[in-house]
């Protein structure tokens, strides 16, 4: 009870009547939010990715296999995917600061808890318990999004905040893997786990609750921006949340992200591993063209967010077609082309980031915000999360099992066959590509 309490929206205060301080409020809270969004959430991700940065040294120590590293990830995937659709909708009804602050603190515990364990089913433990308290920031952050921003400013501060997936993924393949590097496998956990758990206290004088907690407006009567069907101030939370079933469109974007989120975490998940084995890449070297894919995401998320904008007028399926396009060429140059030149690779994961980047920021949460009732934000992107995520974890379990399946030991050595994981890796994409098509024509709602 005194958990719920302390999470419960900040009440409504007295409005604001002066034009001049409505202006001046909302120009500094939304600035505030979305570094606070940005830069948090990145954090967030580095107490998310440890798991791939060590899987070469479990490995080579014999601590864990690939198939017992599959059923860690798919571990906290399955947490995060129940976690995301629960505390998606939950949400809508929280103070959304708190819930973002809580998330990062309880994350960074667990990595902490993880770096000192030894023992596989404290490991799937723990890394479950992690995968939930992680989606407590992505429902915070949408929430925020959908109620400090307007649909048509939307993509552009929604690209912004699409990088901290970037960023953190960044930070992770570049900063942990040096960590790793020198001082073992457990710093991948333990440097992560403090850094957040540091940070927190700015993060949290950033943020803010709802506008109305601030005496403000609704943004889109401030900015005097509504979309084509106007959510109306009668419909209470739960009955807009209910709205999001009844939607095909967000059906369909439930079944494409799911799609892109299997390549996407194929790729973070097992292309250290993947660089290491079938390229002959050291740990620095696999991180740094990671690296380089999770900084192009933040270009590409943000050119993603401005060409929907301004381009396509607010829509989104014609952006994610073109970049669907060339994320699947970047793919075949990495895993299907006999491609071991640094500079090659290099270009092919920079455009695999960048175009994973915009499609990150369409199909798992911006254009369903755009198509649901603003008061159920979060609600359906954690109904997409769940999809995605469970697509993620089996992609986990399926994944592994194909790498060991295939995989043999010649002269001593174990060679790692990852043929068959490529197919199903590089079909997801197609399939994601080909159904963004089908909400070609879907409604924005404000």
């Amino acid at each position: 009870m005194f958990l719920l309490d302390y999470l419960k929206p900040a009440k409504p205060i007295e409005p604001i009547k002066d034009v001049g301080a409505i202006n001046k409020l909302f120009r500094k809270y939304r600035l505030n939010i979305i570094f606070a969004m940005t830069l948090g959430y990145g954090f967030y991700y580095t107490c998310r990715l440890g798991l791939s940065v060590v899987k070469k040294p479990l490995i080579d120590g014999g601590i864990l296999s690939p198939e017992q590293l599959g059923q860690i990830g798919a571990a906290m995937f399955y947490g995060y995917a129940f976690g995301k659709f629960v505390n998606g909708f939950l949400a809508d009804h929280l103070n959304i600061r708190k819930l973002f602050v809580m998330g990062l603190v309880l994350s960074g515990l667990c990595n902490l808890f993880f770096g000192f364990s030894h023992l596989l089913w404290i490991f799937i433990l723990v890394w479950a318990i992690n995968g939930w308290v992680q989606s407590l920031g992505a429902g915070s952050c949408v929430v925020s999004l959908a109620h400090w921003y307007t649909f048509h400013e939307r993509g552009r501060y929604y690209g912004i905040w699409s990088t901290s997936h970037s960023i953190g993924e960044g930070l992770t393949f570049i900063v942990s893997s040096t960590l790793v590097t020198y001082f073992g496998w457990r710093a991948g956990f333990l440097g992560p786990g403090v850094a957040c758990i540091a940070l927190s206290g700015l993060f949290y004088w950033l943020m803010q609750d709802r506008p109305a907690a601030c005496g403000l407006p609704r943004v889109s009567d401030w900015k005097n921006e509504h979309g084509q069907i106007v959510e109306p101030k009668t419909l209470n939370t739960f009955s807009a949340q209910m709205e999001i079933f009844k939607n095909p469109a967000i059906w369909i974007l439930c079944f494409a992200s799911a799609m892109m989120y299997i390549t996407r975490y194929a790729v973070t998940s097992w292309g250290m591993l993947f660089l290491q084995e079938a390229k002959g890449y050291n740990t620095v070297q696999a991180g740094t063209l990671l690296g380089i894919n999770t900084f192009m995401g933040v270009i590409g998320g943000l050119v993603y967010g401005y060409i929907s904008d301004k381009t396509f007028n607010g829509r989104r399926p014609p952006a994610s077609f073109l970049y669907g396009i060339f994320e699947l060429l970047s793919l075949a140059i990495i895993f299907i082309f006999p491609v071991t030149n640094f500079y090659i690779l290099a270009s092919a994961f920079a455009l695999f980031g960048f175009t994973i980047g915009g499609m990150l920021l369409g199909f798992a949460g911006l254009f369903a915000v755009d198509i649901a009732p603003k008061k159920a934000a979060g609600a359906v992107v954690g109904f997409i999360g769940i999809f995605s995520y469970i697509a993620t974890a089996l992609q986990e379990h399926i994944s592994g099992y194909l790498i060991e399946k295939h995989s043999q030991i010649v002269d001593g050595v174990m060679k790692y066959d990852f043929s068959s994981a490529i197919i199903f890796w590089i079909g997801a994409s197609l399939i994601a590509t080909l159904l963004g098509l089908l909400v070609w024509n879907a409604k924005i709602e404000e």
